[in-house]
């Protein structure tokens, strides 16, 4: 399991953690948002999720990894 933290822009809101979360869980990620810290704790398997679909997923709610 590789577990990385990504800075994450634009999220405000339970909606946005569960907006995120959500979308790492359908790709196969396990995804923990702090919105006090703007990040994004992430837990994948690289053999199959790799780690620019994990940044597309959160891009694709509408939020900015930095």
């Amino acid at each position: 399991m590789t577990n990385i933290t990504l800075q994450v822009e634009g999220m405000s809101c339970q909606h946005c953690v569960n907006s995120i979360e959500g979308a790492l869980k359908v790709i196969g990620a396990i995804g923990k948002v702090d919105l006090t810290n703007n990040t994004v704790d992430v837990s994948f398997d690289e053999n199959q999720v790799a780690f620019e679909a994990v940044k597309e997923a959160i891009e694709e709610q509408g939020y900015d990894v930095v």
